[in-house]
């Protein structure tokens, strides 16, 4: 008798509800790289293309935002989340102001601007700084040949194979006149 109680409890512990079996469950997060911007007098735009976001109840499309950056997150498309995180905005926002609009396969972020009529160059102060640094400094007080040939190094440097196999016979060729004093170019 002892052996059929014994027996009895294990099979009720193996037969579970199936919601208890086969749970809802959501996949990776994916980390939201590519998008584009726009900006009007009051707004800047941030527009997100995610193919089928528009056919997700609306509550699983969540911006939160804060003065300097905002936080997307998009849960259960397709069977993953996504996920924008935008730090160190160029300017303030308004954080009351902003807000987001879910339309066929794009998501739009408008932040609202706090000093209105103002134009941003760029979306983050990040990419302001990248951009600053590859500016040409001009000096006035160097020598100009100088400065152009900082303009020729920096394409050397960032050139690919060919445009430095090209660059390089332009300079043999130019050493090779000023050898035999032809100064023409």
């Amino acid at each position: 008798m002892q052996q059929k109680s014994q027996k009895k409890p294990e099979l009720l512990d193996n037969e579970k509800p199936a919601a208890v079996v086969a749970p809802i469950t959501t996949g990776y997060t994916v980390k939201i790289s590519n998008y584009g911007w726009d900006q009007s007098d009051k707004f800047v735009k941030i527009y997100i293309t995610l193919a089928g976001v528009h056919q997700v109840p609306a509550e699983s499309v969540q911006v939160h935002f804060t003065e300097r950056s905002f936080d997307l997150l998009v849960k259960n498309l397709n069977g993953k989340n996504y996920s924008m995180i935008v730090n160190n905005l160029l300017k303030p926002i308004s954080v009351e102001g902003s807000s987001k609009k879910v339309k066929t396969d794009t998501v739009l972020i408008l932040c609202r601007k706090k000093a209105e009529n103002t134009r941003w160059e760029y979306l983050t102060q990040v990419e302001k700084e990248c951009k600053e640094k590859e500016k040409p400094s001009y000096d006035a007080e160097t020598d100009p040949s100088e400065g152009l040939m900082n303009v020729l190094k920096k394409i050397y440097e960032d050139g690919d194979d060919d445009m430095k196999r090209t660059i390089n016979k332009a300079w043999v060729e130019s050493r090779e006149k000023q050898a035999k004093g032809d100064s023409e170019f």
